[in-house]
């Protein structure tokens, strides 16, 4: 068994020369957002949720990416309010969110 439920995974990977990367489209935003939300939830820690800055996950162009373990669940985004349905809908109530999904 997984110490954690679900392990999350944020692209904050910041690129110079104007480079795609997700930072640039908030990466960094979203995993303050995240971090914050599960912890307000008190849904962090062991036999719940951690959410982790990432480096590149190699997914720039499709960015802001996530990717949600163990399920291994990609998901790019465009605001809180989108991270919030993930939040609420896979990592609480365990349903995978289609219209997000990569």
């Amino acid at each position: 068994m997984s110490y954690f439920q679900h392990h999350v995974f944020i692209c904050t990977n910041q690129r110079e020369g104007g480079e795609a990367c997700c930072n640039n489209v908030g990466g960094s935003d979203a995993f303050a957002y995240a971090k914050d939300r599960i912890g307000a939830l008190k849904r962090n820690g062991a036999g719940a949720v951690r959410i982790n800055k990432a480096g590149c996950l190699g997914r720039c162009d499709n960015g802001p990416v996530m990717v949600v373990y163990p399920e291994e669940t990609w998901y790019s985004f465009v605001d809180n309010e989108d991270v919030e349905e993930i939040v609420q809908e896979h990592l609480i109530n365990g349903r995978v969110v289609e219209r997000l999904k990569l």
